[in-house]
């Protein structure tokens, strides 16, 4: 993604003159306020930024885009750090800097930035003026408290903003609490099993706030006793570091903390198809035996994974197949790929005593004490410290060493908090490669996936990283990481607050997340009630960045299920590997340019206030509307369609008013998902594995009554080709006045790419182009790359 306001410029004579007139006027705005307030403050600006100097320390504020400002308030100098999550570079900026009666202001094309001479507060409008929220600062107190106990010049940290006028805020991660407005709640930020820490959120009233601190935090949003406030408050930190973020819609916000902290790479085009797990294979042969099965019930898969303790007793950490279990992996992986089924492996942080590895993560200094209460059956265990290149470096160069030869395609970082044996939160008592445990708790599932993701690109450069993990923190989707939501229950209470918890994740600004499809603990197939809270949930994990079964006790591969429940289940994956094409497309969007694939409604319906709060529908990519059913038993949901324009049900055709909420007809076979008009729909036939349909011929259909976009994009389907330009889009457009489809002129080319692809119009109405089944078309279109308009009737 490539956007010229937010490269780097060389700064302009005339600009400095400008700052520089502008701060030499400082002395006479300070006499003129001299009678009514303290001393003057001391104001600096320079390659940092502009300085603040208060009687309680300093305030430094940095433009980062046009769009982004950076926060810093500290004590004495300036700490020297270096950000975990932030990875741009701080680029020269337009900026202009003036005097004000209060103070010093800030102004870039999208911003103005007031700091208050007296306290250092700091203020934040849009272009015009108009207010977003501000610093609240009690007087004398800059939010930095010398932490008890902690290291030399570590403090404990609060900083509160102004919450004014109606708004809702959405992210800081993954919390069960079924919530999705943060308004009138506590988010305590610290990573666990279930519970994912990510310090970013977004409000209705177009900013964010990337907090830049990975100790543990308490997040309070608009409680009852500070209505008005949103408040950080973190355990450790050397300074308060933050950054503004200002879009006049969700995506630009998240596109702003992509800027920031890096992009989502794309993923090989198989990891957008069924996936198929549990709690765990135990052999070579029941792996291989379940994709073989999958295979003879004709049924679409993809991916397999091998969970944990496939080693031998005693060697948790050596990466080591038991060879009476697993006698040749590597076989075991080339009889997946005969059947054109992908494989990732199981690794922990965690190493049992007496190992090679341990000994040499030990000897290497990169092993956290054995100190720690161990809750693990098979013995005391080691937790290895991320936190540093050398640590990270090694780590991989033990599981390369065994696993790259076998030919995994990705890695399951289970276990990716630190827990060290179960103990939330020990880790902060330890010292990192980063600095004391207590300020960088949080972080360590980004510096773990880190040393995964990038010993990935470097020993397999011809495929494209992959990473499931159980925990994120900040800049994590730059690490082609998944993040599933841990150990969670099976039942329809944890089921509906699945959905808002994942739509806060991604809301957070990491795109691709995950659940365990019944949850993972309980549940057993024959059970009924069982049966039809797995195919609900099914439904829903259909329409989620990755599609996964997964869970301890029973199995629960389709097969297991009674005859009924299997044609439904069959049905969903389906329906999935016909919306590869969506899919595929919808990734590279959120690639390029900063996307979210599931997407809470506010995203899209800003304006819409009865579409705000709504924690159970959602759109999957631009233009289909989810809603899960999430009560038992029932035969029909209450459906909001949002906005203006019309939308369609995916399984009839039949169109309905936009604003109005509908009874959607939701027998156990139905998950109720409707289109808006104006979309258009590319679908594959349904193929065995998802690069099968890489180049079949597309059924388009086209729902009329809005003018609307959507973009083909495609390429290899795996390997980095694609970032050095081995990449093709097509633009498909629909407008509602002519009644015309212009599929526009290919862009690009990528090895192999089909000289002629085979396009299927479908003009969509009451039951015409709806369902899962393949229609007719109304015309074919032999498409050789160059511009085509297809007139509709």
């Amino acid at each position: 993604m490539t956007d010229a306001k937010f490269q780097g410029r060389a700064r302009r004579p005339w600009r400095l003159l400008i700052v520089g007139l502008a701060l030499a006027a400082w002395p006479m705005a300070e006499a003129a306020h001299a009678q009514a307030r303290p001393p003057a403050s001391a104001v600096q600006q320079g390659e940092d930024g502009l300085t603040i100097r208060t009687a309680q320390g300093a305030v430094n504020v940095q433009v980062w885009g046009d769009n982004i400002v950076r926060v810093r308030r500290y004590r004495g100098a300036a700490p020297e750090r270096t950000s975990l999550a932030v990875v741009l570079p701080r680029p020269a900026q337009r900026l202009r800097v003036a005097t004000t009666a209060g103070g010093v202001e800030i102004t870039t094309p999208a911003l103005k930035v007031a700091i208050a001479r007296d306290s250092g507060a700091v203020s934040f409008s849009d272009a015009a003026g108009k207010p977003y929220t501000r610093e609240l600062l009690a007087a004398g107190d800059d939010g930095l408290a010398p932490a008890t106990g902690g290291a030399p010049g570590q403090f404990s940290i609060r900083q509160a903003f102004e919450i004014s006028g109606p708004q809702e805020f959405l992210g800081l991660g993954q919390h069960s609490d079924g919530a999705l407005d943060r308004t009138g709640h506590s988010v305590l930020l610290q990573q666990k099993n279930t519970d994912v820490a990510v310090p970013m959120l977004w409000s209705t009233k177009g900013y964010g706030i990337l907090w830049d601190n990975a100790s543990v935090t308490t997040v309070e949003v608009g409680l009852p006793q500070a209505a008005n406030q949103l408040a950080f408050r973190s355990e450790a930190g050397r300074d308060i570091d933050y950054y503004f973020i200002a879009g006049s819609k969700p995506d630009a916000v998240i596109a702003g903390y992509r800027r920031l902290t890096g992009a989502a790479p794309m993923m090989a085009r198989w990891t957008w198809g069924f996936w198929q797990s549990r709690e765990r294979y135990s052999s070579q042969d029941e792996l291989v035996g379940i994709a073989r099965r999958y295979r003879q019930m004709n049924i679409p898969i993809d991916a397999v994974i091998q969970d944990w303790q496939y080693w031998a007793p005693g060697q948790w950490g050596s990466h080591q197949f038991d060879p009476a279990r697993y006698p040749d992996p590597k076989k075991m992986l080339a009889d997946l790929k005969a059947m054109d089924v992908h494989a990732i492996v199981s690794v922990w942080p965690r190493f049992d005593a007496d190992l090679a590895n341990t000994k040499a993560l030990e000897a290497a200094g990169v092993l956290f004490p054995p100190t720690y209460r161990n809750v693990y059956p098979e013995g005391s265990g080691r937790w290895y410290d991320a936190y540093g290149k050398a640590g990270r470096d090694l780590y991989w160069s033990q599981i390369s060493k065994s696993m790259t030869p076998i030919g995994f395609d990705g890695y399951w970082l289970d276990a990716s908090e630190a827990e060290l044996g179960g103990e939330w939160g020990q880790m902060r008592a330890l010292t990192t490669a980063a600095g004391p445990g207590a300020e960088v708790y949080n972080a360590y599932p980004l510096m773990h996936t880190t040393g995964v993701y990038d010993g990935q690109l470097k020993d397999a450069p011809g495929k494209r990283p992959f990473v499931l993990t159980r925990s994120a923190w900040l800049g994590q989707q730059r690490n082609a990481a998944v993040t599933w939501s841990g150990d969670i229950h099976g039942d329809w209470a944890v089921f509906r607050k699945q959905i808002p918890a994942g739509l806060n994740f991604v809301a957070s600004g990491i795109p691709y997340w995950n659940t365990d499809i019944g949850g993972f603990f309980g549940g057993e197939p024959s059970d009924p009630d069982y049966r039809e809270l797995f195919v609900r949930w099914f439904q829903f994990g259909a329409f989620t960045p990755m599609f996964r079964v997964h869970g301890t006790g029973p199995a629960k591969e389709i097969w297991r299920f009674d005859e009924p429940a299997q044609q439904i289940l069959r049905r969903y994956v389906e329906l999935r590997y016909r919306l590869l094409p969506y899919i595929y497309a919808t990734s590279w969007r959120v690639t390029d340019q900063g996307y979210t694939m599931m997407r809470p409604l506010e995203m899209d319906f800003a304006a819409d206030p009865r579409a705000h709060g709504i924690s159970d529908q959602y759109l999957f990519g631009q233009d289909l509307l989810v809603s899960p059913v999430t009560q038992p038993k029932a035969q029909t949901r209450a459906v909001y369609l949002p906005g203006a324009a019309p939308w369609y049900d995916f399984w009839t055709g039949r169109r309905y008013a936009g604003g109005s909420t509908v009874t959607a007809a939701a027998p156990l076979d139905v998950l109720p998902i409707h289109v808006r008009a104006g979309a258009i729909l590319p679908l594959a036939p349904v193929v065995p594995h998802a690069q099968a349909g890489a180049d079949a011929p597309l059924e388009i259909r086209v729902y009329r009554g809005a003018d609307g976009a959507f973009t083909l994009y495609d390429d290899e389907g795996d390997g980095q080709g694609y970032r050095q330009g081995g990449r093709a889009t097509i633009d498909l457009r629909w407008n509602e006045a002519r009644k015309t489809l212009t599929i526009g002129a290919r862009k690009g080319r990528y090895p192999g790419m089909p000289r002629e692809r085979v396009f299927n119009i479908v003009w969509v109405g009451d039951q015409t182009g709806a369902g899962l089944a393949v229609t007719p078309p109304a015309r074919t279109v032999r498409y050789t790359g160059q511009e085509t308009v297809v007139g509709a009737p």
